[in-house]
């Protein structure tokens, strides 16, 4: 027999206690009104005993569930709850034989509740069964069994025949009862695993994409940066063009890659938003100068307007607002050859709502309800000849959704398509100054000290083909070992940390430069890996970076952080983190 039975039917026992008792005194008083006696009260004080000793005896399957009960313990439980039966149904003798009619049906009933108590509650473990409901059947039909022997009155034996009828319908109820909760049991048993399964699978997924992430990441470094490299030196036209192809390619890839890592984010539910002050305007300007070039390179005007309702600044989170209105007008971009593309903002009820619209190919009806599905495209031949994985759509309206808003379309097709955005936000008192692109000054980095950790030779080439210019003095190292031993004899003004690297990682190596005490405790560390994913900002956040920089390498953004991280490494109030 099981033990979890065992400790089940013990558990089950114990929160009815009360219910017991408080029964027993019910069926006492009412015994007593049938046929006033001191009996009914000595009824219930041995009934009271009876629970006592059950309760002692189960109490050791419910203080250790996972107890395996020897035979005899087996016996003990089996004799006590015999015992607490016979006491209980007893009442039900005396009121056969001193209650009158009315006692007498009052006492069947009494114990056909008591034989579906038992059967209902003591299911899990049948040797305690056996023991509850042969006591209570030895009751139910030995009573007017017995009567019928006594007296001669043989139709007596019709109530038994009635009993015994109550008794194999019990049987049967009780049978489906164990059937169904076994199914309930195995049904529990099979949802758990499927949610371990769920679980393990959403974690080699997450595993898979870092893998796939870092890996990507990695060789498009020296791809894009390679292509960075070339185009500041003096090239002819052709290779000029060459090294466009190139960067244009790479961005296609990277842009692939964020996308889906997007996807799986929020299809985890880890998308995570930050509120900010946004300036409406300034913001849908910088997208309009950036995607200009592009659409007059198409033939195509791109109009921006902003209504006189909408608010200077709203709170939202700035990051997820600029990527889908960058998707949209992505996408408006890509699908006009001709005409217009008109960016319209709204205010209205404490939503902002823009509307992109173009005069490109329309979407065919059949098609409209899907553009906003993952990988899905207007028509098979969409991706050949215009590009795009079909994921941006897709993320723009399940990011709008997340921020509490929604992202609907209008199309005909052959005149044009509108995509309206439309986010609840607050209005915001102040007004922020929009980022704008900070330029590094000649000699930023000169006379500078740098320790950079990559175990990727290529990599570390790279590196020094982009920082070099820059008159600073780099110390590369293979792993996060060699970076311990540099910061413990070297002062550094910044450290470039990557993150999976053999003998130790980037992180670790953070942790003790950190926590040294040396001469580089408080230097300030800039994460630059191809690990990209949240878990891994978070990781270098926790071990106080003082930036984190993704692969491939942004040569402006990297000379940026390094003079700013290198300026604030100067400042005396910056202190170690342990």
């Amino acid at each position: 027999m099981s033990v979890t039975a065992y400790a089940l039917v013990s558990q089950v026992r114990f929160r009815e206690l009360k219910t017991r008792i408080g029964l027993a005194a019910f069926i006492g008083a009412t015994a007593w009104f049938f046929a006033p006696s001191l009996w009914p009260a000595v009824w219930f004080a041995a009934v009271v005993v009876s629970q006592i000793a059950d309760w002692a005896v189960f109490r050791r399957f419910r203080l250790n569930p996972e107890w395996v009960p020897d035979r005899g313990y087996v016996i003990l439980s089996c004799a006590v709850t015999a015992f607490g039966v016979a006491i209980y149904s007893s009442i039900a003798a005396w009121l056969w034989v001193d209650g009158g009619e009315i006692g007498r049906a009052f006492a069947l009933v009494q114990i056909a509740g008591g034989l579906l108590h038992v059967s209902l509650h003591m299911h899990h473990a049948r040797p305690i069964l056996i023991s509850a409901v042969a006591t209570h059947g030895a009751y139910f039909l030995g009573l007017p069994v017995m009567t019928a022997i006594l007296t001669g009155y043989w139709h007596e034996l019709l109530v038994a025949l009635g009993c015994l009828l109550y008794m194999s319908h019990l049987v049967v109820a009780v049978r489906q009862a164990s059937a169904t909760t076994e199914v309930l049991r195995s049904a529990k048993e099979m949802e758990q695993q499927a949610r371990q399964k769920a679980e393990e699978a959403s974690a080699a997924k997450s595993d898979f994409l870092a893998v796939i992430s870092h890996e990507i990441r990695t060789p498009m470094n020296a791809v894009i940066s390679a292509a960075n490299l070339l185009r500041r030196t003096k090239l002819d036209d052709r290779q000029s063009e060459h090294v466009s192809m190139l960067t244009d390619a790479g961005e296609v890839l990277m842009g692939l890659l964020n996308d889906v890592l997007d996807v799986s984010k929020i299809e985890a539910g880890k998308m995570v938003l930050e509120t900010d002050d946004v300036d409406v305007r300034a913001r849908l300007a910088s997208l309009a100068r950036l995607w200009e070039p592009r659409a007059a390179a198409n033939g195509v005007e791109l109009v921006v307007e902003a209504s006189g309702a909408v608010p200077e600044c709203v709170r939202t989170d700035p990051l997820r607002l600029q990527q889908i209105l960058f998707n949209l007008i992505s996408n408006a971009v890509k699908f006009t050859d001709q005409g217009r593309i008109t960016v319209s903002a709204d205010w209205a009820d404490g939503a902002l709502t823009v509307a992109v619209s173009d005069t490109g190919c329309g979407i065919p009806a059949v098609r409209l309800a899907h553009v906003f599905d993952s990988f899905e495209q207007a028509e098979a031949g969409t991706t050949r000849r215009y590009g795009g994985t079909g994921l941006g759509l897709s993320i723009s309206r399940k990011l709008a959704e997340i921020m509490g808003g929604e992202l609907t379309v209008r199309s005909v097709e052959g005149e044009g398509s509108t995509f309206t955005l439309t986010l609840p936000m607050e209005v915001s008192a102040s007004r922020p100054a929009e980022a704008s692109v900070d330029v590094v000054e000649v000699g930023a980095l000169a006379g500078r000290s740098i320790l950079a950790a990559d175990d990727h030779e290529v990599n570390r080439r790279i590196l020094t083909l982009l920082l070099e210019p820059h008159g600073c003095r780099l110390t590369m190292v293979e792993n996060g070992a060699e970076a311990l031993e540099a910061a413990a004899v070297e002062r550094f003004d910044a450290v470039l940390m990557d993150m999976q690297m053999p003998v130790m990682d980037g992180l670790e190596a953070a942790r003790r430069i950190r926590a040294s005490g040396g001469m580089n405790a408080g230097t300030p560390i800039i994460a630059l890996t191809a690990n990209a994913l949240d878990v891994h900002r978070q990781a270098w956040t926790a071990v106080g970076v003082e930036a984190f920089l993704t692969k491939p390498i942004d040569p402006t953004a990297l000379v940026q952080t390094l003079a700013s991280a290198c300026e604030s490494g100067e400042r005396p109030t910056r202190a170690a983190v342990a």
